[in-house]
């Protein structure tokens, strides 16, 4: 693509400047292209980044977009953060202009690289990184990691020698715009409502997670799960070959609970206890990075070598110490009532919640099940505290936790005993109080580490 568009000669436009879009800008213009990049913010911190890629050639605004320039570009790249009702992409998208992802961008400039594409709605970090691993464990030490996950496939494109491996963590923003991205090998991790705030329904939140599929041929292979029934009907029809991974019943890859052994097929492949990750939920990431690995051929060693390695990913059902008999799990990167349900499901132990941040427009009535007679107290914060409190004030303890962070915490090591965890599980983004659920667990960790 990049080769097409340095021969057409028009300017090419970026929208937004977080770190996929900077990749993206640096990308275009280390290829000769001219490039318009924006956003609509300012601070120091953009400013910074302007100056960088002004440096490097690109035409740069900020605290806008010119409309009128974006839809005389022969291209616009697009940051997962801007919506397709955002003035940008409309403009772009009135004008005839095709739009991608930055992700988009990387995938076409990549040479030689094979992909392995993940999306989800929970689990997908996870699930790239032990992908990764597993990788890198056959043999491809230069695999690596990259997409929502935080590596920008741009920025891994850029490199002087591209990686042989990619295991490419993909959002449904990401996959709203992805025309040519098609994976050597697609996992998706599960279906459950998400990002209600952003699509009109669920249907079309699920219509992107299809486009991972929108390539699929005779000769695809895909790794899903046979336990989400709503991932069950997604693929249904999708051509290709199907590994199935499962902690409920036999499949490809399955759980046998009463042996506690992850099992490929007939063989037992891992003894459970030997998985440093808790919760059922993790069998299942760990199962579809095992089928990933059998698929391409790693031997069974190579891939419980991986698998017993793995260190977990911060923010994620995370134990961060125990105090006093009380055991702080950080599980920040936990934005929907889904994945919280599967945080809880991970504990042993009764527990104190902490609850809120930016409502993201699931009710959180669907917890009460998970939370009755397990659960102390939920701690509910932020702007999202009214209705949670609303939604779990009958039958369950619901204290107020405030607008600071500090008292949260505090208010939670009130409530907890010896014996309890207290799980920062938020069901909520953090846009409230924070720029992203990875400042949220960092502000967690350090007062956890304090007390």
């Amino acid at each position: 693509m990049l080769e097409a568009l340095r021969a057409h000669g028009r300017e090419v436009a970026v929208v937004g400047l977080a770190s996929s879009g900077v990749a993206a800008t640096h990308l275009l213009r280390e290829h000769g292209l001219a490039v318009y990049a924006s956003d609509a913010g300012q601070g120091e911190a953009l400013a910074t980044r302007a100056a960088g890629l002004r440096a490097a050639g690109a035409d740069v605004q900020l605290g806008g977009h010119d409309l009128a320039r974006l839809a005389r570009a022969q291209l616009v790249v697009l940051s997962p953060g801007v919506p397709p009702d955002a003035p940008p992409y409309a403009a772009a998208a009135a004008a005839g202009v095709p739009i991608v992802s930055e992700v988009d961008l990387g995938f076409t400039a990549l040479r030689g690289t094979r992909v392995v594409g993940l999306t989800g709605t929970n689990g997908k970090t996870t699930t790239t990184s032990l992908v990764r691993d597993v990788l890198r464990a056959m043999g491809h030490a230069d695999a690596v990691a990259a997409g929502n996950i935080g590596l920008p496939l741009a920025e891994v494109a850029r490199a002087a020698a591209h990686p042989s491996w990619v295991a490419l963590e993909l959002s449904s923003f990401q996959l709203h715009d992805c025309p040519h991205v098609a994976p050597d090998v697609g996992v998706l991790t599960n279906l459950a409502p998400n990002h209600l705030d952003r699509y009109p329904t669920l249907d079309a939140y699920y219509a992107d997670k299809r486009l991972l599929f929108r390539h699929a041929t005779a000769a695809s292979r895909w790794v899903t799960n046979a336990d989400n029934a709503d991932s069950v009907a997604l693929v249904a029809g999708i051509p290709g070959r199907h590994l199935r991974f499962s902690t409920t019943t036999r499949a490809d890859g399955w759980y046998d609970r009463a042996r506690r052994l992850l099992m490929l097929d007939d063989a037992p492949l891992l003894e459970r206890d030997r998985l440093p990750l808790l919760g059922d939920h993790n069998v299942e990431n760990a199962l579809a990075a095992a089928l990933v690995g059998a698929h391409l051929g790693a031997t069974p060693a190579a891939i419980v070598d991986a698998l017993v390695h793995f260190v977990p990913i911060a923010h994620r059902v995370e134990p961060l110490r125990e105090v006093d008999g009380v055991l702080w799990v950080n599980d920040s990167k936990s934005t929907n009532v889904t994945s919280t349900e599967v945080a809880v499901a991970a504990l042993d132990r009764p527990f104190v919640l902490l609850l809120g941040g930016k409502h993201k427009g699931e009710p959180y009535t669907r917890l009460l099940p998970r939370l009755a007679g397990r659960c102390r107290a939920v701690v509910a914060y932020g702007e999202a505290a009214p209705l949670i409190r609303a939604d779990l004030g009958t039958g369950l303890d619901v204290r107020d936790g405030g607008t600071r962070f500090a008292d949260v915490v505090a208010l939670a090591r009130d409530l907890a005993r010896a014996g309890d965890a207290v799980l920062l599980s938020p069901a909520c983004s953090s846009f409230d109080m924070f720029t992203g659920y990875e400042q949220r667990g960092e502000a967690f960790r350090a007062l956890v580490a304090g007390l």
